[in-house]
């Protein structure tokens, strides 16, 4: 019998004498051929298609094999959809240092602590969101994932309570945070979080920092007035990962921006340098005026996050102009908002305190696993509307 056949065609070589058969030829590739199309998923408006190069991958996994190496015997979650641009870290990560990848079945991403386990998973990687499922599910109990050695998040913000309780269950884990949208090649900077929490930095959000830009990218903070080196504005970024602009060229507008010949994307997204690093502070899109204030909706989060009885929480801002309110929705403890509003008023100006605070058993995620916002004022919306 065949032991090995080789299809090129119609043509198909076979080989009789037991010897491998030759591989098919690589088919050729340059640097600058697209290795993949993904779009964004449109959150802040119309998709946009997003090419994304052979070099702007090559320089994203030189950078990953060498902070997160993977051998024969290590074993890499692929936690996201191949739709979702992490995945490409899970895969070629793994497949680069002779790992195994593991593909969780759809019930076992509902049981990450046993999937690990079971599994016998080394690398971690996911969206934040998966920490709050196994905290609800309490499973989350210290040392419950014993040979877990990377624990990396992205895709949305890593509270340091999410990442205190994931620590406290992966001892011999380390942990980190990482951003990065689609544009800048899957992440584009990161924190490592030392192995004593006592040495965590205490953000003014909350949050774990996003950290430092990979080596080789240049990332600097823009201020509404387009001027730069400031410490709190829009992470605007240039290097090897930045992709040369979106499928419908159209789309580029007010994207990206030029200093000292260098062209940088804008992130849209407003950072602040805190203790020496880069720290996430939401979308310049959500941005919130009320009754002339800035507010930052993450601040109001953390002050309830910090009450015992809540595991998560979101603050949504309704209505445009003077007619804005605040509502907060959070899973956890039922049975306390007034305790909320109570804590809310005493650490928040008044115009910070939300009008209404409602408890959910989970908050909605969307297909790649994130915090679904707008699924959630959807939720607050029904509940004030079957309150009246």
């Amino acid at each position: 019998a065949a032991t090995a056949a080789q299809v090129a065609g119609d043509a198909v070589t076979v080989r009789l004498d037991g010897a491998p058969a030759a591989p098919p030829p690589a088919a050729p590739v340059a640097p600058d051929d697209v290795a993949y199309l993904l779009f964004t998923s449109g959150s802040t408006g119309r998709p946009k298609g997003v090419p994304v190069r052979h070099r702007n991958v090559d320089a994203f996994l030189a950078y990953c094999r060498d902070r997160y190496p993977a051998d024969p015997g290590d074993r890499l979650s692929q936690t996201f959809d191949l739709t979702f641009d992490p995945s490409v870290f899970d895969m070629f990560v793994a497949w680069g240092g002779g790992a195994t990848l593991v593909v969780p079945q759809p019930d076992e991403v509902l049981t990450p602590v046993r999937f690990v386990n079971e599994r016998r998973i080394t690398h971690w990687f996911s969206v934040p969101s998966v920490v709050s499922l196994a905290r609800r599910m309490r499973m989350l109990s210290p040392g419950a994932m014993p040979g877990l050695r990377h624990s990396l998040f992205a895709g949305e913000p890593l509270t340091l309570e999410q990442a205190r309780a994931w620590a406290d269950a992966a001892p011999g884990s380390v942990v980190e945070n990482l951003y990065g949208p689609t544009e800048l090649t899957v992440t584009c900077t990161g924190h490592r979080l030392p192995a004593d929490p006592a040495a965590w930095p205490a953000t003014s959000n909350g949050t774990v920092p996003i950290g430092d830009a990979h080596p080789g990218l240049d990332a600097i903070l823009r201020a509404e007035d387009g001027t730069v080196g400031v410490d709190d504005g829009e992470l605007c970024v240039h290097g090897p990962q930045r992709f040369d602009g979106y499928l419908d060229p159209a789309d580029d507008e007010f994207r990206f921006v030029t200093y000292a010949d260098r062209r940088y994307y804008r992130t849209g997204d407003r950072v602040r340098r805190e203790h020496g690093t880069f720290v996430h502070h939401g979308r310049l899109d959500d941005q919130v005026k009320l009754r002339g204030y800035r507010i930052e909706l993450g601040e109001i989060e953390m002050v309830l996050r910090g009450h015992p009885g809540v595991q998560d929480a979101v603050v949504l801002a309704f209505g445009t102009g003077d007619d804005v309110s605040l509502r907060a929705v959070y899973t956890g403890a039922a049975g306390i908002t007034d305790e909320l509003t109570r804590r809310c008023a005493e650490r928040l100006p008044a115009y910070m305190v939300p009008a209404r605070i409602h408890h959910v058993a989970a908050l909605p995620t969307n297909a790649n696993g994130k915090t679904d916002r707008r699924r959630a004022a959807d939720l607050v919306g029904s509940a004030t509307r079957g309150a009246r």
